[in-house]
C-alpha cells in the first residue's frame, strides 16, 4: 500500500543560512514543515557547529542536487591551536595538548603552502563515509577507529586572514570531498602543536554565495507567499552548463527517455535543455554520435514558471 502524501508538491531550491547547533537534517525537517513540502533534501551536509550556506532542493530539484554536491566550496574557518580533539572540532573531547610555538606570518605562509593545490587527505573518523556498510561516525562513537584510504582533493586557495598566539583565521576554496576538520588537524600537526576547528562558516557552493541565503529565523517570520518567492527555479541549479532549446517535437521524444538527433550540433558535454517556449526540461548530454540523450529530466508539471532568460 502506497504511502499517502500529506504535503505539497513544491519544486525549487532554497539557499539557507544554517545557524550553529543544528544538524543539516534538522534544518531540512524544519524547512520541510514550513513549506509543507512533500520532498526535500540538502546538497552536502554541514556539521552542527558549522554555519552558513546550505542549499536545499525541494521536489524535482532533488533530481539535480548532484550538480551541487560535486561543485567546489568556500569556507571561513578558525583553527584553534594547541589542542587536538576526538572529533577534530571544538565539540570533541581533548586527545592531546601542546604548547603553541611563537611564529610569524612567513612561517605560517610556508606551512599553508604545503596544502595548496592537489593533496591527499585522510577523512576523519567523525564523518558520514561508509566503511564495511557502517558510517564512520557510528564506529567512532563506539570507540572504534579503522584505517581510511587517503582521498585526492584540491585546495584552490588557502588564505591567511588573521592570526594570534593560538589561532588562525583562514579562508579556504576547495574541491568537493574536502574535510576542513582534517585540514585543521594537518595544519596543526605541521606547526608542531596540533589544532582543531573552533568556528566554521560555509561562504559559497559553486556560484551561490552566502549573501543570497536566508536564515531560518527570517524564513519562519515570512508569509507562505513570501517564502515561496525565495525559491530559485530548477534551472538555476545547473546554470553553469550551456543552454540549448529543443524544438517541441524533439522535446516530446526526449521526455519519453529517447535520445534525439540535432543536426549540426555545435556544443558537447552536458546541457541545460529547454523547450522552444523556454520551459525547463532538465539535463541532457551530447553523445559521441551527435545525439542528445536525457540524463536528469524533471516532470513536465514542474517546468511551470521555470523559463530561461
Amino acid at each position: 500500500m502506497s504511502r499517502r502524501k500529506t504535503g505539497r508538491d513544491i519544486d525549487g531550491m532554497l539557499l539557507l543560512d544554517k545557524s550553529p547547533g543544528m544538524s543539516s537534517n534538522g534544518a531540512v525537517q524544519r524547512v520541510k514543515r514550513l513549506f509543507q513540502a512533500n520532498k526535500i533534501g540538502h546538497t552536502g551536509s554541514l556539521d552542527p557547529i558549522a554555519t552558513g550556506l546550505l542549499p536545499l532542493c525541494l521536489g524535482e530539484a532533488t533530481k539535480l542536487s548532484g550538480f551541487l554536491l560535486n561543485t567546489d566550496k568556500r569556507y571561513y574557518v578558525r583553527v584553534r591551536l594547541g589542542r587536538t580533539t576526538t572529533t577534530a572540532d571544538i565539540e570533541g573531547a581533548t586527545v592531546d595538548e601542546k604548547p603553541v610555538p611563537v611564529f610569524d606570518e612567513s612561517v605560517l605562509d610556508a606551512v599553508l603552502q604545503r596544502f595548496r593545490g592537489e593533496t591527499d587527505q585522510i577523512p576523519p573518523m567523525y564523518s558520514a563515509l561508509k566503511q564495511g556498510g557502517q558510517r564512520l561516525y557510528d564506529l567512532a562513537r563506539k570507540g572504534v577507529e579503522v584505517p581510511r584510504e587517503p582521498r585526492r582533493v584540491s585546495i584552490y586557495e588557502l588564505c591567511l586572514l588573521e592570526f594570534g598566539a593560538d589561532y588562525l583565521d583562514l579562508e579556504v576554496h576547495c574541491s568537493k570531498g574536502t574535510y576542513i576538520r582534517s585540514l585543521a588537524v594537518d595544519i596543526g600537526e605541521s606547526l608542531g602543536c596540533g589544532g582543531h576547528v573552533e568556528q566554521l562558516r560555509r561562504l559559497s557552493v559553486g556560484k551561490f554565495d552566502l549573501g543570497q541565503a536566508v536564515p531560518l529565523s527570517r524564513l519562519e517570520a515570512l508569509s507562505d507567499e513570501e517564502r515561496m518567492s525565495l525559491l530559485l527555479p530548477l534551472s538555476a541549479i545547473a546554470d553553469e552548463l550551456p543552454l540549448f532549446n529543443l524544438p517541441d517535437e524533439l522535446a516530446f521524444f526526449l521526455r519519453r527517455g529517447q535520445a534525439v538527433f540535432v543536426p549540426k550540433l555545435a556544443v558537447g558535454g552536458l546541457l541545460r535543455l529547454f523547450t522552444s517556449e523556454g520551459a525547463f526540461l532538465g539535463i541532457g548530454e551530447v553523445t559521441d554520435d551527435g545525439m542528445i540523450a536525457p540524463r536528469r529530466l524533471v516532470r513536465e508539471s514542474a517546468t511551470s514558471g521555470q523559463r530561461c532568460a
